[in-house]
């Protein structure tokens, strides 16, 4: 085994940050969206719930996949009220039942990354993602040039989910 030795990260790795501050959520990403005036097409929100609301990745490892964000801006599932906690599984579970119907999957990714060393993307706002998976959809594209290759379009995403979303009463 080859060991790389960077003292010069300690600093980096060792600093703490408070993700779930009043300046961590000036940066978030959720809580801008949240506070803008756009529509809830241009935003990609396909739906509101009482505690939760369920939005289009903007950069999607594949068509359909979503995120059930809090309206709390919290940064672990310890800090979440519970009943935004349960609310945020059941629209996931109704999210499988959408992916199912809609796209056909072999298997379903469902999960969250809790914090930046988690894998977060948005550290400081907890966040589930549910995406439908299908037998060698990574293809030479993904792997090798790091680029995703999407079937369908966001705007037309939206247009499908939304619909399924209120047939279905998620």
């Amino acid at each position: 085994m080859d060991y790389l030795w960077t003292p010069w990260r300690y600093r980096y790795v060792s600093s703490k940050t408070d993700e779930s501050s009043p300046e961590s959520r000036e940066h978030c990403v959720f809580c801008r969206i949240l506070a803008s005036e756009a529509s809830d097409r241009d935003a990609l929100i396909v739906h509101r719930a009482e505690h939760n609301f369920v939005i289009l990745n903007r950069y999607p490892y594949t068509s359909g996949h979503m995120l059930v964000v809090p309206f709390d801006h919290v940064a672990s599932l310890a800090e979440a009220p519970c009943t935004a906690t349960e609310e945020m599984m059941r629209l996931t579970r109704q999210l499988e039942r959408v992916l199912r119907s809609l796209y056909a999957p072999d298997g379903i990714n469902i999960g969250m990354n809790i914090g930046r060393a988690g894998g977060a993307g948005v550290a400081g706002h907890v966040h589930m993602h549910a995406l439908p998976r299908w037998i060698a959809d990574s293809n030479f594209a993904t792997v090798i040039g790091e680029t995703r290759v999407l079937p369908e379009a966001l705007a037309v995403t939206w247009e499908r989910v939304r619909a399924e979303i209120e047939r279905a009463s998620v």
